[in-house]
């Protein structure tokens, strides 16, 4: 079987978590700070947290933005449930922007005439979350002018662009944004097995942040409530969760990180055979781009085609994948009012498209065998 991802698991990764394994610091230690700092590094961004999941992340992103009951959060409808359910997690109202039909990312032009709308209504949001669909970066410059014209602030979920770029800078640098976002499960660029990391160049956010993850809970002199009675006294100062990473998983980010220069290279360098092998099948593909992470390669056939070319691919053990359902049509947000028919570009696009295996360790002979399975499933 040829899966859509895999990670890529070495044996310097395999020692650095045996090293934790023999160590006294399993769950909270050391190794943690040091992965935020080298994902901080990369990324030039001020202050990185590191977390359980990327869900968590989300979660306590809007938490730190003040996000609650009677705010509006906006993200695509072309993403995982967990960019709009971060929002529902702190009562707040979701909904969604189309996508432009080439980057498959959060139209700008749908945005500004959303807002326009929106401010006629009375009804802005609070925060915009664009994601960075299949590594590609939203375009971040004209969304960042927007929150600045209606006064929104903005997540920016880059689970899928670990490495990549934006106008030549690391996604993560937070230029454009209060928070961004990485995810570290296994299909993703570089993996913790599960993790997630919140990345911002707000201090005051990110001491918040850190108090999220961990219960709400303070221990520093700076944000005591009143005068601790000795070095054993903690004080929780709001409502968190136990959303931390382990020690484990820290020393298996920080290894991956050290290779991401060459997942990111292979990647691109298999989308650029990609584009070469498939450019005479009746198939859309994704728009060409050198800064992207390459997280996804997601490709579109006819929508009354798609069904069969999937099976058929899956029959001949290529577990291609759809990315994503659109989630305003998931019955838990069909029940919120939402309905077929509301973001058509994002549901034209699920209705013909499914992802190609695209990993690190994929080969050209592989990658050759899905091209030839592809195309006679289009005969």
């Amino acid at each position: 079987m040829i899966p859509y991802g895999r990670q890529n698991i070495s044996e310097d990764d395999i020692t650095a978590v045996v090293e934790v394994l023999r160590s006294d610091w399993l769950t909270q230690g050391p190794g943690i700070a040091s992965f935020e700092r080298a994902i901080a590094t990369c990324c030039q961004a001020e202050h990185a947290v590191a977390v359980s999941n990327a869900t968590a992340a989300l979660h306590i992103a809007c938490m730190s933005l003040e996000v609650g009951p009677g705010d509006l959060v906006w993200t695509s409808p072309n993403t995982f449930v967990a960019t709009a359910n971060c929002a529902r997690y702190c009562g707040a109202d979701v909904d969604f922007v189309d996508i432009d039909p080439e980057t498959l990312n959060i139209s700008v032009a749908r945005l500004a005439e959303k807002l326009a709308t929106a401010q006629n209504a009375g009804r802005l949001p609070k925060v915009v979350i664009p994601v960075h669909f299949s590594g590609r970066s939203c375009d971040m410059q004209a969304i960042a002018a927007l929150g600045k014209q209606y006064g929104f602030r903005i997540i920016e979920d880059a689970s899928h662009a670990v490495g990549a770029e934006y106008q030549g800078v690391p996604v993560g640098a937070c230029q454009y944004s209060d928070i961004v976002v990485f995810s570290f499960h296994p299909v993703k660029i570089i993996t913790t097995g599960e993790g997630g990391m919140l990345l911002t160049n707000d201090t005051a956010l990110a001491k918040r942040l850190v108090r999220l993850r961990t219960h709400g809970i303070a221990q520093s002199a700076g944000e005591l409530v009143s005068t601790p009675q000795g070095p054993w006294e903690y004080q929780q100062i709001e409502l968190g969760y136990n959303y931390r990473m382990t020690n484990l998983q820290a020393a298996l980010g920080v290894s991956q990180l050290e290779r991401l220069p060459q997942f990111i290279a292979r990647r691109r360098e298999l989308v650029r055979q990609y584009h070469v092998l498939l450019a005479d099948l009746p198939v859309i593909l994704p728009l060409a781009s050198e800064e992207s992470a390459w997280h996804l390669y997601p490709i579109r056939v006819p929508a009354e085609r798609r069904f069969e070319v999937f099976s058929k691919l899956r029959a001949a053990d290529i577990w291609v994948q759809v990315h994503y359902i659109p989630v305003h049509t998931q019955p838990y947000y069909r029940n919120l009012g939402f309905n077929w028919g509301d973001f058509p570009e994002a549901e034209r696009y699920f209705s013909e498209a499914f992802s190609l295996p695209l990993f690190y360790d994929l080969t050209d002979e592989e990658q050759r065998s899905v091209v030839r399975l592809l195309r006679e499933a289009l005969s």
